[in-house]
């Protein structure tokens, strides 16, 4: 072969090999990200909402975009219940829940609908990512979930239609809507609410038609979930502290490879930040927009926390055996703790 032609035939194969490293480049490039759903039914410009954005752009970053997650809020996938059977089945990748509607799955979960559980949230805090919260996320697994970690819901106010509720005596006969859950029920059932369980996805309709008087949820949800506008007066009971748990479909998280697996537990820690700092802004917030929209305030006073705390004694003790006494006390225990009580 003569040398020209030898060299013709070397640029000729070197061209081929580069172009070849190139489509190779290009092909590694297009590979279409992992798309993972986040359904959840709070409003998306809710604190909650921006944490669930804020949780698919860290997801983004630490993955290269390699994985993205696609948000589904405002109750776009169903309610809570649905969010996690979707879960279950395998239909669904990430959502945020309540605490109430786990317990259908797994009772002890229900020790966060006891009323007047922890004093404030750093108490609150210290117990979900103690010790005994992840207890219950380790219930999880076996019903083909994985609890991530806890994001706040938040200390749940009272509001309704009807009138001021100041007294343990104005809860008597109030059409409230409250969670789907045993406990909740038992507990406004003996104050003497009418307590009518409902998802949430269908709770601003059942106000505004009036066939529920009342409900209750911490203040950034009755502010963006607008029901301020069909309830004028709201009562700061902090009744209850309810978490979000933040769950991820097992069936799925297992399929994962261990990168992705840190990519999505180290941004659910990081969003957990993002996401109580900002719900705890947005209830200061709230509190301020629901005065300025004309809704009536009103507290419980010391000595009427202590009769409602004397009043459900008996259906707390009576509920220890249905979620738990083990953990009930053990809850109460590191609250004490954490407290410095």
């Amino acid at each position: 072969m003569k040398m020209k032609t030898l060299k013709k035939t070397v640029v000729g194969l070197t061209a081929v090999a580069l172009l070849g490293m190139g489509s190779a480049a290009v092909w590694a490039k297009d590979i279409k990200p992992r798309i993972i759903r986040f359904g959840y039914g709070l409003a998306d410009d809710s604190p909650t909402g921006k944490a669930s954005a804020h949780f698919a752009e860290v997801v983004s970053k630490l993955s290269d975009d390699k994985m993205k997650v696609k948000t589904f809020g405002n109750g776009a996938l169903g309610p809570d219940e649905q969010l996690i059977n979707s879960l279950i089945s395998g239909s669904g990748e990430i959502t945020f829940v309540s605490t109430a509607p786990i317990a259908s799955l797994i009772p002890e979960f229900g020790v966060f609908d006891l009323p007047f559980l922890f004093d404030n949230e750093k108490v609150a805090d210290a117990v979900l990512d103690g010790p005994e919260g992840k207890k219950l996320l380790d219930k999880l697994p076996a019903k083909g979930l994985i609890g991530l970690n806890y994001w706040e819901n938040g200390f749940r106010n009272i509001t309704n239609s009807r009138h001021e509720i100041s007294k343990l005596d104005d809860i008597g006969g109030i059409k409230l809507r409250v969670m789907q859950n045993q406990v909740a029920l038992s507990v406004f059932k003996g104050l003497g609410a009418n307590a009518i369980p409902m998802p949430f996805t269908e709770l601003f309709t059942a106000l505004e038609t009036k066939t529920v008087d009342g409900q209750e949820n911490p203040l950034s949800t009755i502010q963006t979930s607008k029901f301020y506008e069909v309830q004028p007066y709201l009562t700061l009971s902090n009744h209850v502290y309810t978490p979000f748990v933040f769950l991820a479909c097992k069936k799925w998280f297992d399929q994962l490879s261990q990168d992705e697996k840190d990519v999505i537990v180290q941004a659910a820690k990081d969003s957990q930040e993002f996401q109580r700092k900002a719900r705890r802004q947005g209830n200061e917030d709230a509190l301020k927009y629901l005065k300025e929209h004309n809704v009536k305030v009103a507290e419980f006073s010391t000595e009427e926390k202590e009769k409602i705390r004397e009043k459900v004694a008996p259906i707390v003790e009576g509920l220890k055996a249905k979620i738990g006494k083990e953990t009930v006390e053990g809850v109460l225990e590191a609250a004490k703790k954490a407290s410095g009580a």
